[in-house]
Order: structure tokens, then sequence, then C-alpha cells
């Protein structure tokens, strides 16, 4: 008998069917992979099954028994766990504390931290989680955050465990521990149901595969009957090139000059501590690093959003070094930022004004200082075309649409702003395969038509993939560089967590500063 059920469930939005008459089953000890692309409905049917949403028709069972859930504080009591993309941590507390958080051991409303410690400890012996109970959230890796989400899930007693994209953030090293631990989880009985749209994962770790396109269950398959090709055939309803095919870089005229920038953060702390590079016409630089080593901060000063402290910013040799966003803009730069709701998007407009965003003011979208609704609705019109964004109409909320039809909208705005320099930080994040290989086509256009690319991806096989150089950032600085095609996820996944040392040695900063090895040559 399966632990959970489903049958013809479905969840219909305005305008739009998220899920239709989808059923499917999860058996005890047993890893479902959902597969889809974006928009296929993979994340709301599993958060009907969370009691985030009600389903519209259908009905879910657990243990052969029908079942309604209506809260996810409902869900958790029947034993179902999720843990988000984003995760739900309160940063300045403790592991033990986040974990307990709401169900806390104690007597007349006093919390036992002694208990709580203990039962934490326990538990992360039990399925070989290993953290520190004591450690604050706020100083914990994100594999490590990743692990205390599992932990509170287990410690509400989850035996059925839902991971929504779970290794969106995580270096290769951590995606093979977190895939050990998930391997654990089910040994001890726990069934795991695992949103992505990755599909080397999904070979990887899954029992059984269970396809989604357009809100509806379109195959179901197991890694051992099937291979990627076959998989992203299933999901988009096509072939799809899932190589990235480029030529030689043909280095033209600087287009950015970083010398010795130094960045704070917002506590006031050096976040860039004296990073020096280039990037030139035609070619695509690649900076890689766990998150939180400077990244966000360098990417804020190059764009305009953040003020460095010393160093300097040349755009084809004009000093931008405290320029605005809008003037930084204006210059000739475009940014895909990493986070699309903070800097990407402005949910409360529709999809049309989000297109427009940063050129609103300037011809042909406006005429003395009033837009031409016409004008913005006809180019939205092209671009959802052009970009395959998912959406009744150009004039739904930005709000309102799925993660990947956000993310689309921003890398269609951003590049078809034709820019001198593109700054690229996640920009198939939360896309599937086809997507992806839209936008892959799309950053190497920029890169054939003599632009400059700085990308800056957590995604390492896109960073091999696209890099015509890469900079591998730690603790604020480049502790190394590697000419692409000359390093592996394994030797950056390396150097990314500080393997390497911290300190570039004297070849490696005469490359970081734009001279290029010889032929062959990578500083190791």
């Amino acid at each position: 008998m399966p632990v959970l059920e489903l049958r013809e469930v479905t969840k219909v939005f305005p305008g739009v069917i998220a899920n239709d008459r989808v059923s499917m089953t999860l058996e005890r000890g047993e890893i479902v992979a959902l597969l889809g692309e974006n928009g296929a409905g993979k994340s709301t049917l599993m958060n009907v099954v969370y009691g985030l949403l009600s389903p519209d028709h259908g009905e879910i069972l657990l243990d052969g028994e029908p079942t309604k859930i209506r809260s996810p504080r409902q869900a958790i009591d029947h034993g179902i766990g999720m843990v988000h993309q984003h995760f739900m941590l309160v940063e300045p507390l403790t592991v033990t504390e986040n974990i307990v958080l709401g169900r806390e051991p104690g007597r007349f409303g006093i919390i036992d931290f002694s208990d709580a410690r203990a039962k934490v400890a326990a538990l992360s012996k039990r399925y070989g989680l290993k953290i520190d109970p004591d450690a604050r959230i706020m100083d914990l890796s994100v594999g490590m955050q990743q692990r205390v989400e599992i932990l509170k899930a287990l410690y509400q007693g989850a035996g059925v465990l839902i991971l929504d994209e779970p290794t969106a953030v995580l270096t290769p090293q951590e995606v093979r521990e977190l895939f050990a631990v998930v391997k654990s989880l089910v040994a001890e009985g726990l069934s795991v149901v695992f949103i992505t749209h990755k599909l080397e994962e999904v070979m990887a770790v899954a029992d059984r595969i269970i396809v989604m396109r357009g809100g509806a269950v379109v195959g179901e398959t197991r890694p051992s009957e099937t291979d990627a090709v076959g998989l992203a055939r299933m999901m988009v309803g096509r072939d799809v090139v899932l190589s990235v095919e480029k030529g030689a870089a043909t280095c033209g005229d600087t287009v950015l000059d970083v010398v010795d920038l130094q960045v704070k953060d917002d506590r006031g702390l050096d976040a860039v501590a004296g990073v020096t590079f280039n990037v030139c016409g035609g070619e695509i630089v690649a900076i890689a690093g766990v998150s939180g080593n400077g990244q966000s901060e360098l990417i804020d000063a190059i764009v305009g959003l953040r003020a460095p402290s010393a160093g300097s910013i040349a755009l084809k040799g004009a000093d931008i070094t405290h320029a605005s966003a809008r003037a930084s803009i204006e210059a000739g730069v475009s940014h895909i930022p990493e986070d699309r709701h903070r800097r990407g998007l402005v949910l409360e407009f529709d999809l049309a004004e989000n297109l427009v965003l940063g050129d609103h003011r300037s011809a042909p979208y406006a005429s003395h200082g009033f837009m031409k609704p016409r004008v913005v609705a006809e180019m939205a019109r092209t671009r959802i075309a052009d970009y395959d964004i998912r959406t009744p109409s150009e004039k739904v909320l930005a709000s309102s649409m799925s993660g990947g039809n956000q993310q689309k909208v921003v890398v269609a705005r951003e590049i078809g702003r034709d820019p001198e320099l593109l700054v690229a930080a996640q920009p198939t994040r939360g896309l599937d395969v086809g997507a992806i290989e839209f936008v892959h086509k799309q950053i190497l256009a920029a890169r054939e038509a003599g632009k400059g690319v700085l990308l800056i991806s957590l995604e390492l096989e896109e960073v091999l993939s696209l890099a015509d150089r890469i900079l591998v950032m730690y603790e604020g600085r480049i502790v190394r560089e590697f000419v692409g095609g000359e390093a592996d996820a394994e030797t950056l996944g390396y150097h990314m967590t500080g393997g390497g040392g911290s300190k570039l040695d004297e070849g490696a900063q005469t490359e970081a500063a734009g001279q290029a090895p010889s032929e062959g040559e990578v500083v190791r």
C-alpha cells in the first residue's frame, strides 16, 4: 500500500490549470523524482500535499486513507515534511532553537534547552547528519543550513519528506553529501519526493521518475530504463541540445577593468578584499564560489548598487566606480540579479511593465516623460514569444507567475537591452532544460557579438560549459584562475571551499589581471 497517493488532483489559478488531474503514488522507502520544466506544476502539486494550497478536485490518501490537508501544520501532524528551495530558518538563532521552534520541549511554558539539545544531537547522530547543535544559522554554510531544515522535518516526525529543488545552491561535494543523506533516510524507512529539473541528479538518486508537462503527468520511468536525452525530450516535448557548443573566444578591447577593488558588506566588514581582473569584448569570464564569499558585493559594486571602499571600475575606459545604478545602465551595463524578487522585478507590476524597467524613461518606450502603452505592450508580446514566457497575457502580474517564468522576464529584459557588458548572476536559476538551452544561446550570442559577459553562477556545469576563463573566489579574494576547458567540477569545488589556500600565487595574479596563460597552462 502506498504511503502517499494522489488521485486526479486538480488545481486551477485564474487563466491557468496548474495541475490537471494528476495521479501518482509514493511507496514507503522510495525516492520519487518529480521532474518537469518551469510551470509544469511540480511545486504546486507538492504545495497541495503540504497544505499550502487546497485542491479544486481530487483526493489525497495517506496509507490508503483519504485525508484532507488544509495547512502545513496538518501536513506535519500527518507526517509530511517539506524543505523549500528558500530556507525557512531564523539566522540569529542556534541550530537547536531552529529545529525545535514551535515544538519546544518543556513544561509550564518554560523551555528545557538541555532536553532540546540532547534530542537534536540524538537525531543528528541517528541519521548521520553531523552538525553542531549550538552553532548559529548565520555562521553555517548553505549545505549545513539544508541539513538543519531536514533535521527540523525529522524532529517534527516526518515519514514523507518533500525536497523542493534541494541542490540549487550547493557545491558538487555538498550535492554528493545530500544524496548520501537522502539515501540513508530512505534506508531508515522514510519516503522522499525530490522536485527538480536537473537530469543528472534524477539519474543519480531516484528510484522512480515522474515527468510533468503543462500541469499533467506525461510519463513515468526509472533511471535504468532511460537517459538524460530521453528525459529531456519527455520534459520539453522535443529534442534538446544538452551540451554547449562554442568556438574559441576572440578577445577584443577591454570592456570591464576592475583594479584592486574593495567592498564592504552590510555590516561594514570587508567582503571584497582587493580584487583585480578584466573582461574583454567577445569573452565570457565566470566567477565561481560558494555563496557568501563576496560575489554579491562584487556584483553590486560593478552595477552601481554598492559604493566600493577602494579601487576602481572602468567600462570601456570610462570610470564608473561611483556610478549609480541608472548611470550604470545608461553606460551600457545590463544586470541579471541573483535575487529576482529583490532586484529583478516589481512583483506588483504587470509583465509588460517589468519588461521595460530601466528603459521606461527612454525612447521608444516613452516620450516627454510619458510611457507609450502600445509600444510597451508590443515589445512585451514579442519578448514573451521569443523567451517562451508562459503567461496568458502581458497584463498578468509578475507576482502570479512561476519562479521560472519570472526569471525569464528578467533575462529577456536584460539581454534585450543589447548592453556592452552583461553581468549575469545565476541567469538560469530555477529554469528547466529547454529554457536553459535558450538562455545559454543568448549569452553566447552576446559573446559572439563582441560583448563582454561576466557570469556568476553556483551551477558549476554552467560555468564549465560557458566560460572562457574561470575565476575562483574565496573569502573575498580571487584565489585561482583557470582557462576554460582546463578545470572540472571537482577541482573548482575544491578551491571554492578553500582547499587550495586563500592567496593567489604570483602567476595566478598575473592571469587575473588579464594576461592569459600560455596554451595548456593552468594554475593549480
